[in-house]
């Protein structure tokens, strides 16, 4: 085996494509992301000059020119090779240590657990996710931990992701269902669009920071990914015609009034299914009062922006007008990635990161789309300057909490 670090972009993303580990966050355009880190690509080539194992290495500058290492999502290589995991993790702290790191901090995308959302009885930890954790701390790695808290770990250790089909009406739950077609009668439609609607996007992502009291990312991140991963990113947008539906509502009451008026007293099926139509439609109208109904071009009220890598779509940014939450507009703007992602080859969408205890709301919110709720193995630190790893890491521990 022989460990390189100049492994070249496209060989690297390829690698990572084809393994069962494949994440975005070790795509080789990630480093372009995260420009605020310096980056390399290590790996280690067998006897005929073939990749094994590879990654996307960023490079934290630290006080007094030291630095900290990260792989984001890997190393990307097959865990069960003890041999390769070994020589491996001996080659890259010894290639750290010349860049005066002070730890390797790794989360390779194993995965320990996974169940369904609500699941009764804890799922049995897969025995090969134990084996794993074994190997990487025997070649020198401390395991963080099991933690449930995402504050607590640069990426969430739960997950939930969203097996895809070409039927996925099957997967979703029947309240669910209920509430996707409750949006289609206020007239909320969702669609991809190109980078130009950027903006709108923009707009309701502060509406969710704002509303929330979180920070996200702004208009210029938003456009950076999208202008760097170029057709493999995909904003969707959730909107909704005010006028043209509420013009709609009213003569749709207008048609139920006068076919009310129309029909026999004794045909009292139909008097009484027209009347809860009559109130249902009501209903609508005087949600709409609330709402400028003058305007011709169709209002913004949720967004999506994702990346597709590999079989596998990460949801990265979402947000809505909580104005319009009656609307349910992420109950159609979900699907309809869902639909895109699939179309494109890929097997899952990543839905993002939740608590492990699966009681914030968020992770309710995410369960009306029946994912699987996946746990990963966690993080690893691997000790490059055994002097002033603790403190370090300490600091580092720190710092994470204030921020």
């Amino acid at each position: 085996m022989k460990f390189i670090t100049n492994v070249t972009a496209e060989a690297h993303d390829e690698f990572v494509k084809q393994s069962p580990l494949n994440h975005l966050l070790q795509s080789s355009t990630w480093a372009k992301v995260k420009d605020n880190w310096s980056s390399k690509i290590v790996g280690v080539t067998n006897d005929d000059d073939e990749l094994i194992a590879s990654s996307l290495v960023l490079i934290k500058t630290l006080p007094l020119g030291f630095t900290m290492f990260y792989a984001p999502r890997g190393p990307i290589m097959d865990y069960h090779n003890h041999a390769l995991v070994q020589f491996f993790f001996k080659s890259l702290k010894q290639f750290a240590k010349k860049h005066k790191a002070l730890f390797i901090k790794i989360d390779p995308a194993v995965l320990y657990r996974t169940a369904k959302f609500g699941q009764k009885e804890p799922s049995e930890v897969l025995t090969e996710a134990l084996e794993v954790i074994g190997t990487i701390k025997a070649a020198g790695a401390e395991h963080v931990g099991f933690n449930y808290v995402m504050k607590e770990t640069i990426q969430p250790r739960f997950q939930a992701n969203e097996p895809l089909t070409d039927d996925m009406n099957q997967i979703y739950p029947k309240h669910a269902k209920r509430i996707m077609k409750d949006a289609i009668n206020r007239g909320v439609t969702g669609r991809r669009v190109d980078i130009s609607m950027l903006p709108k996007f923009s707009q309701v992502v502060s509406m969710t920071e704002t509303r929330k009291g979180v920070a996200l990312r702004n208009s210029d991140y938003f456009e950076q990914l999208m202008t760097l991963y170029g057709e493999d990113a995909y904003l969707h947008l959730a909107e909704v015609n005010l006028k043209d539906k509420y013009a709609e509502l009213q003569a749709q009451l207008k048609q139920i009034e006068k076919d009310i008026a129309e029909t026999p007293e004794n045909q009292k099926k139909r008097f009484n299914r027209l009347n809860d139509q009559k109130k249902s439609t009501e209903k609508y109208l005087k949600e709409f009062a609330d709402y400028d109904t003058t305007q011709d071009e169709p209002t913004v009220i949720a967004g999506i922006l994702s990346i597709k890598f590999g079989n596998t779509m990460e949801m990265l940014y979402a947000g809505m007008n909580d104005e319009f939450k009656k609307f349910y507009p992420q109950y159609l703007l979900y699907p309809k990635a869902f639909e895109d992602a699939f179309q494109a080859g890929a097997v899952w969408a990543n839905m993002g990161g939740v608590e492990g205890n699966l009681d914030d709301g968020l992770s309710k919110f995410k369960s009306n789309f029946n994912p699987d709720i996946q746990e990963l193995i966690g993080e690893f630190n691997i000790p490059v300057n055994g002097l002033l790893y603790k403190l370090s890491n300490l600091a580092y521990k720190r710092r994470k909490n204030r921020k």
